[in-house]
């Protein structure tokens, strides 16, 4: 991800409208962790796939035939600042429903799932 500095203003969700819809979901959402593998070490929210961005070159070339660019996609990372950058680079790839996580991976474990460790 070589210039994170996009325009487009970023479309957000909070940690408790993510539990919603997945709870609601039935499988339709399309969820990208972009943490690093040992921060999923730690924690994890099932149902996420994890595209570390350190790792961009490995898997970038792919985005758009992973993933359906007109689905609901929804982007975390640790606090919200990564899962950002990447939703930016998703919009400019063409991705049309894209939103951020706003608090991250943190945020959920302190207000939605108190189980998953904190770090």
């Amino acid at each position: 991800m070589a210039d994170p500095s996009f325009s487009q203003p970023v479309p957000h969700i909070n940690v408790e409208q993510l539990a919603q819809q997945m709870a609601e979901s039935l499988g339709r959402l399309q969820l990208i962790d972009v943490r690093e593998p040992q921060e999923v070490a730690i924690a994890y929210i099932e149902g996420f796939e994890v595209l570390p961005l350190s790792e961009f070159s490995q898997w970038s070339d792919q985005i758009s035939t992973r993933f359906d660019p007109n689905a609901e996609t929804l982007v975390m990372c640790h606090h919200g600042i990564r899962s950002a950058q990447m939703c930016q680079w998703l919009m400019s790839q063409g991705f049309t429903n894209v939103k951020n996580i706003t608090g991250g991976i943190d945020a959920y474990a302190l207000i939605v799932d108190p189980s998953i460790p904190r770090y």
